[in-house]
């Protein structure tokens, strides 16, 4: 449980409980965003912390050998035939061992769900059209912020967080696509607070003010890593070339 504010009765004395209770707030999430969520059936590895750092829990989903651990998205891929993937960069965002794993299954199931000679037995070969990665933080994006927090007077949440952070041009020249959901971001919120044990509602998540949001930075940042339908970008749709 991440966030102080949360109180459930009994989960001290059976923190088994948090299985069910996570599973509820994923239901939760997902009658919010109104879409359709499958389980891939791994354990979570947890954030290793300590100097040095602890190794990952035997069984876990960071340390399953990867043709095991994709076949579970490779046979999602092939019923649910998406065209457009988006998942974690090769940082997973952040570090998180889950985060680059889901970055590295990712990959692989891309490649191998569109194969024949590759896990026949999980269906009929689909090929996804376009993979992009998730750009959540950027220092353009951060930089629009503490600005747009100056002009109003307000002071900066993040500034002591992302006071050491240069600026990386290579970096920032990998975004191709930002999509416009500026109107979505108060269901994007709710989505976020139905995971009631990781969220805590006056914490890093919300400390900003959604209007200046709206105003400075009102898009999701992508990278297309693979396409096979033309394009050109910048790109402002993630089905661009395929509508």
């Amino acid at each position: 449980v991440l966030n102080p504010s949360f109180d459930h009765p009994g989960i001290v004395d059976n923190p088994e409980l948090i299985t069910e209770i996570r599973r509820d707030e994923m239901d939760r999430a997902r009658e919010i965003l109104g879409i359709r969520q499958d389980w891939l059936g791994w354990v979570d590895s947890g954030w290793p912390e300590g100097d040095p750092k602890p190794p990952l829990p035997e069984g876990c989903f960071a340390l399953v050998p990867l043709e095991e651990a994709a076949a579970p998205l490779v046979k999602l891929i092939r019923e649910f035939r998406p065209h457009v993937m988006t998942t974690y960069d090769e940082k997973g965002g952040y570090p998180h061992p889950d985060h680059i794993k889901c970055h590295e299954i990712s990959m692989y199931a891309y490649e191998a769900a569109s194969d024949p000679e590759r896990y026949p037995e999980l269906g009929e070969p689909w090929q996804v059209a376009k993979v992009y990665y998730h750009h959540g933080w950027s220092w353009d994006r951060m930089n629009a912020i503490a600005e747009g927090l100056k002009e109003r007077g307000l002071p900066n949440p993040y500034e002591e967080r992302f006071k050491d952070w240069k600026r990386d041009p290579e970096r920032e020249a990998r975004l191709t696509t930002r999509v416009e959901c500026a109107e979505y971001f108060s269901v994007r919120d709710q989505a976020l607070l139905a995971h009631a044990t990781q969220i805590d509602p006056d914490g890093f998540w919300f400390a900003i003010p959604r209007d200046l949001e709206r105003d400075v930075w009102p898009t999701e940042d992508f990278e297309l890593v693979h396409s096979t339908v033309e394009t050109s970008v910048p790109e402002t749709d993630l089905f661009a070339g395929l509508r």
